[in-house]
Formats: C-alpha cells, structure tokens, sequence
C-alpha cells in the first residue's frame, strides 16, 4: 500500500505580476526522504522553498499538507508553520550570543527551560560546535554561523528541513559537517529538501532529483516512488 504524501501538490502556479515563477502540474512529496531541488538562478526554486514552508500562497492550485488542503489564513497557518523550518542561503543570526540564537525557536514555542537548555546543547554537539555557546554569533566565521543556523533549526525537531543552498561558500570542513548531519535526518524522521547546485552532494547518489527550469517543474516525484520514475516517466534521478 502507497502512503499518503506528506505534501502533494496540484496545479501549482506563482505569478509575481505578469511572471510566471512557478508551474508544477503534480508533485507528491513522501515524509522521511531526501529531496535535491536544481535548477539555474532565477528557476523557481527559492519559490518553490518558500511555498513549501507555508510562507507564500499560490496564485493558483492546491497545496495539501498531511492529506488536507492548505487554508491561507494565519490561524490555520501557524501549526503547520512549526512544523517545517527553511534555511535561507545567509541565514540571519541575532547580535547575541550564539546559544541565545539556537534557543530562539524553542523560546518562541514556550519550552520549558530545562528541555530547552538541553536540546541546544545537543544540537551544537550534533553541527560540530560543542563549547560554542558562548561565543557571539555574528563574530563566527560563515561556515560556523551557517552551522548555528542548522543547529537552531535542528533544536526545534521539524518534521520538515528546507534548506536553500547550504552549502555555498563554505569552507570545507563546515560543508562537510552540514552534509553528514544532513544527510542523516531522513533516517530520523525528517522529511529534506535541499536546494542545491552541486551534482551529487552526497555520497553514493543519495537523495531523489527535483528539477526546475524558468518555473516549470522538469522532474517529479511521486508517493512511495523509491526508483525515480515520476506520474509522466521522467526520471527523478536525472543529471543535475
């Protein structure tokens, strides 16, 4: 029996003024699964992010999330909202110290002190920042600083991590951190959809290949489909 998707999309379309940004006729996402978006600058992919994180509505279709249509209202929004994280390109940190930063979201959501105090903890260890909390965020190196963007998403658990290209710019030790934690999250129950530009970012081939071109979705994925091949038989693990 195929499961239900944790995101189904159809008809989607976005329209800045007279511009299409984005046309995706059919995409199902599946929970617990590792999605590489490409596409050139300018495809739709920050859109695309964006509408999945319940901050963008469309200018047409459906968007269902857990099997239920999305209802663009602030009141149905918030729930859904603290279930999925985006991590921009240049996450912003706060001037503060950088536990202050990885505790922001659990503060937000009332965590009880304690549990907070711990799930920061555990979510520096995880990036490779253990002993760090003290440290001022915005005097971190860009490799650090986007490692306390991670560790700040990881703190609040989301059933979804968006991320938008994580990887670019930095330095290698950083890059390689991010791609083992990461990568490790599907395994965990987070459902993962990286935008990215490189070819194969992690190793073996893993994750299934979405792909945008001028807003119009090329590869797609559908529920339970674990071999690439989408409703119209195109190949989810087509070149990048």
């Amino acid at each position: 029996m195929i499961p239900s998707p944790l995101y189904r999309l159809d008809g989607v379309r976005k329209l800045y003024g007279d511009r299409l940004a984005l046309d995706v006729p059919f995409l199902a996402l599946r929970e617990e699964a590792l999605y590489l978006l490409s596409g050139p600058n300018g495809s739709g992919k920050t859109t695309l992010l964006r509408l999945l994180a319940f901050l963008l509505p469309p200018t047409a279709g459906t968007l269902s999330y857990r099997g239920t249509a999305v209802e663009w209202k602030d009141g149905a929004l918030l729930p859904l909202r603290r279930e999925v994280t985006l991590l921009h390109q240049a996450p912003y940190l706060f001037d503060r110290s950088v536990f202050d930063n990885v505790a922001y979201g659990l503060r937000v959501r009332g965590t009880d002190v304690g549990a907070a105090h711990r799930r920061v903890v555990e979510s520096l260890q995880a990036v490779g920042l253990d002993g760090f909390g003290g440290r001022k965020a915005r005097e971190l190196s860009g490799g650090e600083r986007q490692r306390v963007a991670l560790a700040r998403a990881l703190a609040v658990s989301p059933r979804v991590l968006l991320l938008d290209e994580p990887l670019s710019g930095v330095d290698k030790p950083s890059a390689d951190v991010i791609r083992d934690v990461i990568g490790a999250l599907p395994a965990g129950g987070t459902t993962v959809v990286l935008a990215t530009h490189e070819r194969a970012p992690f190793p073996g081939g893993r994750g299934e290949r979405l792909r945008l071109s001028e807003g119009a979705l090329l590869t797609s994925a559908a529920p339970g489909d674990r071999t690439g091949d989408s409703p119209g038989g195109k190949d989810t693990h087509a070149d990048l």
